[in-house]
């Protein structure tokens, strides 16, 4: 028997861990290379990883809900050709993980030649096959004074230490280490994502929590019962810290003490990212009340249009293809401040973010080489953006090397804002929300009247070091232009 482990691979981007959330095999599967066996959530998505080498499931090394550090062994593989016999234990490599790159790791190879990344090993050659499920056979104790020492490579050859599979877990997974935020101590409660959105919806401690599940996994039934006894103690109990009943709460009445939310995943690495920018980049923020009724009309040309008849058109679209056109007028305003080398690096291309709300906290993907799209292969992209984003499995590669941003506060009828840049950008533009509102229109004979118009309003941080009034004032006209007559693209595009 051959057992080789996969270790959590490298998400790059500075992340360091990811919590396991679905496996796609169990024990006794067989696998071929590059099949998908887990998925796995960073601090930016969800990512399914597949595995490097070809054989049959010995162990899952991690449960579903727990969070690892990368290099973590997750899952041992039989590599053996005709490996049939259920493993007996599980050899201490588990333990001494790190210690040398393996496969599965980042710069490691697999033994067909391909790199280890974090998206895939080369082409998908086949799909899984399954096999019933297996139960290896216990693990033999081993006298104490057989152990070696930790680290002592060449002594676990000669007396090797075997544990069983649950036990390499345990050891595999170093242990969770205090926020000061928590108020319990100990290993992280065991529950799938759906069952922690359940208890945190309920505002039931997962820590306070018996699972019955499997392995003590925390299960939506544990939940609920936990909760109907909070509501009972709730209804009859004290006020908060003086000992008598709470003045006119009744029977029925829930809890209103405080609910804490860790800052962990997409939120913890966007607090961290605008905290950052914040305060390093000088922000200065400029505001444009213009009249867009000529762009609302146009959109309501293209609905027509065989061309855009299956394609989501809305000001966000003109919006991005305005930003595009001012940006070759005003290349300056696409460049970001290098703080090592103190140079201001003017991109030639326009990678245009999308600022994306989601259930798992705001990201920002971006359109690749947006400028040379025509305007309908550039609607696909951004519906396909945002409809990544919306399912939690944008990958970290498409918000990487975004050149200027566009967040679009007017869908939840917001007029305006001040945004603060992405990190790494020079500008960023918030779209306000298109509203029916009295306008004074200026005739062709020079004569003016209110009537009702289609307004809105732009809003445009930049960073001050390499942006200066004038630069950023042009930029912001120049797109509000094209808003208010986009056949002025015809011209500057």
């Amino acid at each position: 028997m051959s057992v080789k482990e996969f270790n959590l691979p490298d998400p790059g981007e500075g992340l360091t861990e990811a919590t396991i959330v679905t496996w796609k095999v169990k024990e006794g599967d067989e696998v071929r290379v590059n099949d998908i066996v887990v998925e796995v959530e960073t601090a930016k998505s969800l990512v399914e990883l597949p595995i490097p080498f070809a054989g049959r499931v010995e162990a899952l090394l991690v449960p579903e809900g727990r969070e690892v550090p990368v290099g973590t062994p997750i899952i041992a593989v039989d590599t053996a050709p005709g490996a049939s016999e259920p493993p007996a234990a599980l050899a201490t490599s588990a333990v001494t993980a790190g210690e040398e790159i393996e496969e599965g790791k980042i710069g490691g190879t697999t033994s067909t030649g391909r790199t280890a990344v974090l998206v895939g090993y080369g082409v998908k050659q086949t799909e899984a096959k399954r096999r019933p499920r297996t139960q290896p056979a216990p693990a033999e104790p081993v006298p104490t004074a057989d152990i070696p020492p930790l680290g002592s490579r060449h002594q676990e050859k000669l007396n090797p230490v075997v544990v069983s599979p649950k036990a390499a877990v345990e050891a595999a997974v170093p242990a969770p280490v205090s926020t000061g935020v928590a108020t319990t101590t100990g290993p992280r409660p065991l529950a799938k994502p759906p069952v922690r959105k359940l208890a945190k919806d309920l505002g039931v401690d997962l820590a306070s929590v018996t699972g019955t599940g499997g392995e003590g996994i925390i299960t939506r039934e544990d939940v609920l019962a936990s909760s109907s006894r909070a509501a009972s103690v709730t209804a009859t109990g004290p006020a908060y810290g003086t000992g008598v009943p709470a003045y006119g709460r009744g029977a029925g009445v829930q809890d209103r003490g405080e609910t804490r939310t860790p800052v962990a995943g997409v939120r913890k690495v966007t607090a961290e990212a605008m905290v950052r920018s914040a305060f390093t980049a000088p922000h200065v923020t400029e505001w444009l009340t213009i009249d867009v009724t000529a762009t609302m009309d146009l959109l309501e040309r293209l609905k027509r249009d065989s061309e855009f008849r299956d394609l989501k058109v809305t000001p966000l679209l003109i919006l991005a293809k305005a930003m595009c056109i001012a940006v070759r007028r005003h290349p300056a305003i696409n460049a970001s401040w290098d703080e090592a080398s103190q140079e201001i690096v003017t991109k030639g291309y326009v990678n245009l973010g999308i600022a994306a709300a989601t259930p798992r906290g705001l990201i920002v993907p971006n359109v690749k080489d947006a400028d040379l799209l025509p305007l309908a292969d550039l609607a696909r992209a951004i519906a396909d953006l945002t409809a990544t984003a919306r399912e939690g499995r944008t990958q970290p590669a498409d918000m990487a090397g975004g050149t200027i941003t566009i967040t679009n506060v007017g869908v939840f009828g917001v007029d305006s804002g001040t945004p603060i840049l992405n990190r790494g950008e020079s500008a960023i533009m918030a779209l306000g929300a298109v509203r029916r509102m009295p306008w004074v229109v200026t005739g062709s004979d020079g004569t003016e009247s209110v009537e009702p118009r289609w307004v809105t309003q732009l809003a445009m941080s930049f960073d001050h070091r390499l942006v200066d009034g004038e630069l950023g004032s042009r930029y912001l006209a120049d797109v509000a232009a094209i808003l208010s007559d986009p056949t002025r693209a015809l011209v500057w595009g």
